[in-house]
């Protein structure tokens, strides 16, 4: 294994001792230097589809049923938008844990005074603590459906994965991402068999891709729009990203880490493009099952599981959206359980043993969870599965912003600061970002 070493060709950085992201798994995937590039792709092969199953958790079931199910196959276009947003964002995120060799929470403590950098923690808590709601209620609800269990009962379950991810990394961090992987792989098979059950219309649904005005000049479209976005481009992951990215054991120079952003960069783009097939596949089947038989007011997910099968005659069809909302639930609380511990590491610089950090981060999300579901049960949960969305798509701007910035700064970031093209393309889409969410709240707070 290589030392790493303090990154001292960019003195804007404030060296800190003790910084390494997730130092339990820091440097421990070997990376072969002189094997071919199938090899060295491999085995940067990983992180991207933990940051990818962020895309394509149960707040973007929730959206992408709302959108596909209210307005057909019209926000396709969105979901395309923001899967290529996506990808140039966590293409940044890899920049900086490369290069800089801190992932964004040691990055902004570092470059922040302590009032801000403890401001970004609160609203990064926040946005966590929402994605982690629609992800242990989707997980609650999937067993509700499968099994019968209630919510409150499937909430304290979605716990247990603490434990799974403290199992796993005792025999490698390759573990977590081959239990990753398997739980995507499960997801795409599901609903490549929704797809073919549902016989959606090929021109409209190719239609779908071409933006249309109407998107923002209706309130209804623009808030599934934002919340698609919010699931879409998850803040937290931008922080899981630069901080797992780290886990490859390739040298610390130029040369190493020149070879790493484009490897690593090609794991998270080919995962990314998976995702997308995940989210176009939701709002596909809710545009062709429901949109076009008169059952345009589902949004929820149960309401789906209980229509799939009789809509489309086909006896598995309901079965196996539960199995893939399951598996992506799942999924997507290993890796929010990860991602809280890069920010809370981050921001705050605790050193604490894995199991207390893993379970402080996770009853940030459990505690509210058990009581919504004990308060509310199956009402009005969708409703705040796309609420989460929305509060994770508000927050964007504060972990989008610094990323921007320290990975276009050449000062930070060396030769490989942003070029003026990546530099511009990422400002706009960043100012695309905040003016969306501007827009919304205005809409939001005017009724």
């Amino acid at each position: 294994m290589s030392a790493p070493t303090p990154n001292t060709s960019t003195p804007a950085w404030r060296l800190r001792s003790n910084a390494r992201s997730l130092p339990e798994a820091h440097s421990t995937v070997p990376v072969p230097m002189h094997g071919s590039r199938w090899k060295k792709l491999l085995s940067f092969s990983g992180p991207g589809l933990m940051v990818a199953v962020g895309y394509m958790d149960p707040g973007n079931w929730a959206t992408d049923l709302a959108g596909g199910a209210q307005f057909g196959y019209t926000l396709l276009s969105v979901v395309l938008i923001s899967n290529l947003m996506a990808i140039l964002l966590q293409h940044l995120a890899v920049k900086l844990g490369v290069v800089a060799e801190r992932d964004l929470a040691q990055a902004c403590r570092d470059h922040f005074n302590a009032p801000i950098s403890f401001c970004l923690w609160i609203l990064c808590e926040i946005a966590i603590a929402a994605c982690d709601l629609a992800e242990v209620i989707g997980s609650a609800i999937a067993l509700n459906l499968l099994f019968g269990i209630p919510l409150v009962w499937g909430v304290c379950i979605t716990a247990l994965d603490v434990l799974m991810i403290l199992f796993l990394q005792t025999k490698g961090w390759r573990y977590i991402e081959a239990l990753v992987a398997g739980l995507v792989f499960v997801i795409g098979a599901c609903f490549a068999y929704e797809l073919i059950a549902s016989s959606p219309q090929l021109p409209a649904l190719l239609r779908g891709f071409v933006p249309t005005p109407e998107i923002v000049m209706n309130p209804g479209m623009l808030y599934i729009s934002i919340g698609i976005l919010g699931a879409t481009v998850m803040p937290h992951n931008l922080y899981l990203h630069s901080a797992i990215v780290q886990t490859r054991d390739y040298p610390r120079d130029d040369t190493g880490k020149s070879m790493a952003i484009r490897y690593a960069t090609a794991d998270s783009t080919i995962a990314l493009l998976f995702a997308f097939f995940i989210n176009a596949a939701i709002l596909v089947l809710a545009a062709a099952t429901f949109h076009t038989s008169g059952h345009q007011d589902v949004a929820g997910i149960e309401d789906a599981y209980k229509l799939l099968t009789p809509v489309l005659g086909a006896s598995l069809a309901s079965t196996v959206f539960a199995i893939a909302l399951l598996a992506s639930g799942q999924n997507s609380t290993l890796t929010g359980t990860l991602a809280g511990q890069v920010v809370m590491e981050g921001f705050l610089n605790i050193r604490l043993t894995p199991w207390l950090r893993r379970l402080i981060t996770r009853l940030i999300a459990i505690i509210p969870a058990v009581i919504i579901a004990a308060l509310y049960g199956a009402t009005g949960v969708n409703k705040l599965l796309i609420l989460s969305q929305v509060i994770l798509s508000l927050q964007l701007s504060f972990a989008v912003i610094p990323l921007v910035w320290f990975t276009s700064s050449k000062l930070k970031m060396g030769r490989f600061a942003n070029s003026p093209v990546l530099t511009t393309t990422s400002w706009v889409v960043t100012a695309t970002i905040v003016a969306l969410n501007g827009y919304l709240l205005v809409q939001i707070f005017s009724g």
